[in-house]
């Protein structure tokens, strides 16, 4: 007990022995105004009529002092309640233990604590406290048994509503709801904050009327400011909450993607320090992503040997997009491929903050294209284009109609006598040209044999329907790329080298070998003819068979214009009668 309530308690007592001492004066001034009666003496008026002033004097005193002490210890239990409201993050217990208090103070029979929904806007009992002096009055799981008029006029108005006797009120007497719940004192006061009403504090009494006055009407509006701010609080700071953990859980849900990523991810800040660092990146760099974080980009960049700093600095400049690979020797890993691409960070207002860098490494690709580009220096490049479809072709082969072409591109007879590897450079002049047309006509090259080289057309890799003419489009520009070689090298052959022959006909093509090693090539009496064909053809001619220019009458592009000149017929090894012939030209 602290020293005010020490000191109102003696007050209190002192007053009540001087009430007691008045009494004993009072009982001996009737006494002797009884004896002096009996004596024929009169005892003055006066006296007795000031004793009796003074003892309502006094009794008004005591009332006063009682009417005092009860509203300081009411302010004393405001007080306490506010610090404690205030101070609590949990508002719900707090509210409900001073609504206990609350009721004890007004001495009412219940209390409520009405709040708005922020998004129905439907009214909410929050906390209820009842004191059971006439029992419970509603069955379980309905609303309590108040007036709702009240409450509604309470948030309306935003003023306070106080009923001493609500029977005889008459904003209240004709309520449906006071004369079925039998309400006599009845209290109710908003709870405002910031000029909104965001619910009220309701009390009322079902036995006494008059309970309430204005001491208890300004106690409660007390409560209900301090009551409102700190739901207002709590509501904020569970709100708060809500976001963090929808940040943190959106922030875990980041940190899952960046780490599952197969892409690194740098991010760095306008102060060039780096935000985010995943885990494929620290895989790519070989450098642990806790280490990476928070240190200055240029160090992060000088540990892993790289080179960014004008590229992160065109970036922030430019303000846009930058991509580019790049070849580096990082530590623990050894040389290594990368592609990069920079991006501006932003923030809301469109204002570059930093540079988020996606990094992948792409040595394995460049691996595989320097593999491509060995196989395609070795195998026909269409080969190795196709390298998964020969792979899926049956070993047993499919028999389909083709456009074989022979070219012996410089036969031996015509070589210089130089040596051996002289020769062998020589000739691989003329089959890189022979190669280079074959691929820009869609031809396949099945193989090379020394100065000569076979390809096919309309095979399952190079399907074309208009495969004979596609064939002779072939032969004529390598015709025309051997001249312009022979104009390079000052060569004025007479005739020209090349011999070149081919044949239409059905092949069986597919994988020869085995499940280890297999070769794609093509077999069968076709073959065997366009090969007839062009070792019977001449020095600087282009030759075909019937058949060839059957097809290409059949299916000729109007766009390109040929001579065909008869030529003797051809005969020979496989061949059971003559085989028309013409030999072909483009048309002046």
């Amino acid at each position: 007990m602290s020293e005010a309530q020490v000191a109102a308690t003696n007050l209190i007592a002192e007053m009540r022995q001087l009430e007691d001492q008045l009494d004993e004066v009072n009982k001996t001034l009737e006494a002797q105004r009884e004896l002096l009666r009996r004596r024929k003496i009169a005892m003055p008026v006066a006296i007795v009529n000031k004793v009796e002033t003074l003892k309502q004097d006094f009794k008004r005193l005591e009332h006063n002092v009682l009417e005092e002490q009860t509203e300081l210890r009411q302010l004393r239990a405001l007080s306490e309640m506010s610090t404690r409201i205030t101070n609590s993050l949990n508002v719900d217990t707090v509210l409900a233990e001073t609504m206990e208090l609350v009721i004890v103070l007004t001495n009412a029979e219940r209390g409520y604590i009405v709040l708005s929904n922020d998004e129905t806007a439907e009214l909410e009992f929050r906390i209820s406290s009842e004191s059971g002096l006439m029992g419970r009055a509603m069955a379980s799981g309905d609303g309590p048994q108040i007036s709702m008029t009240v409450v509604n006029e309470v948030m309306s108005t935003g003023n306070p509503l106080l009923a001493d006797n609500a029977y005889q009120d008459d904003r209240l007497s004709e309520n449906q709801s006071i004369i079925n719940f039998t309400l006599r004192s009845v209290l109710c006061v908003p709870l405002r904050y910031k000029e909104r009403i965001i619910g009220v504090v309701y009390v009322d009494n079902r036995l006494v009327a008059g309970l309430f006055t204005e001491r208890e009407l300004n106690l409660m509006m007390a409560f209900a400011n301090t009551a409102a701010v700190a739901i207002a609080n709590a509501r904020m700071y569970m709100r708060a909450e809500q976001i963090l953990a929808e940040i943190t859980q959106v922030k875990e849900l980041m940190d899952n993607i960046f780490s599952s990523v197969g892409s690194g991810i740098i991010a760095i800040d306008s102060n060039d320090l780096v935000h985010t660092f995943n885990r494929a990146a620290g895989e790519i760099l070989d450098l642990p992503p806790d280490a990476a974080v928070g240190n200055d980009v240029s160090q992060l960049m000088k540990t892993a040997a790289l080179e960014l700093e004008d590229h992160l600095a065109h970036v922030k400049r430019n303000d846009q997009d930058h991509s580019l690979e790049l070849s580096a020797e990082l530590p623990g890993r050894g040389q290594v491929a990368l592609a990069l691409s920079l991006s501006p960070l932003k923030d809301r207002n469109d204002m570059t903050q930093g540079v988020a860098m996606v990094m992948d490494d792409v040595t394995h690709l460049h691996e595989h294209e320097t593999t491509i580009n060995a196989m395609k220096r070795i195998l026909p490049e269409g080969m190795v284009d196709q390298i998964n479809e020969i792979a899926n072709i049956e070993m047993g082969g499919l028999r389909r109609e083709v456009t074989c072409l022979f070219a012996d591109v410089r036969p031996w007879v015509t070589l210089p006598d130089v040596s051996a590897s002289e020769k062998l450079r020589i000739l691989n002049q003329y089959q890189a040209i022979a190669t280079a047309c074959i691929n820009e006509c869609g031809g396949i090259i099945d193989k090379y044999m020394g100065n000569e080289v076979m390809a096919l057309f309309n095979t399952q890799l190079n399907p074309e329907h208009n495969h004979a003419q596609a064939a002779l489009e072939c032969g004529l520009l390598m015709r025309d790329r051997f001249v312009d070689l022979y104009r390079e090298l000052n060569i004025d052959p007479d005739p020209h080298y090349y011999i070149i022959g081919m044949f239409t006909g059905v092949a069986t093509l597919g994988n020869v070998g085995s499940f280890q090693r297999r070769e794609f090539t093509a077999l069968g009496n076709s073959i065997n003819t366009a090969k007839r064909i062009q070792e019977n053809g001449a020095r600087g001619a282009i030759t075909i068979a019937q058949q060839t220019l059957d097809h290409i009458l059949r299916n000729h592009d109007e766009e390109h214009r040929y001579d065909f000149r008869p030529r003797a017929p051809i005969s020979g090894k496989g061949l059971s009668v003559a085989m028309r012939a013409y030999e072909v030209s483009r048309s002046a």
